[in-house]
């Protein structure tokens, strides 16, 4: 459920931006580029979430 979620508002987010930013530039609004952006976006995203740690370092000294 966690991948869907994040597809679903990462998908939304994009084309939301993609359309903002496209209308303050005075360009025309790409659903394909848009689209294909949010999918490197996503997978960027899902990469990151699954090489970083999710537990503390349990060998970390407080100084």
């Amino acid at each position: 459920m966690r991948f869907f979620w994040t597809f679903f508002w990462g998908f939304l987010l994009i084309h939301m931006a993609s359309y903002v930013i496209n209308s303050m530039t005075g360009g025309h609004y790409d659903f394909g580029s848009a689209s294909i952006l949010a999918v490197i976006a996503i997978v960027v995203i899902l990469f990151i979430t699954a090489v970083i740690p999710n537990e503390p370092n349990p060998n970390h000294d407080h100084h």
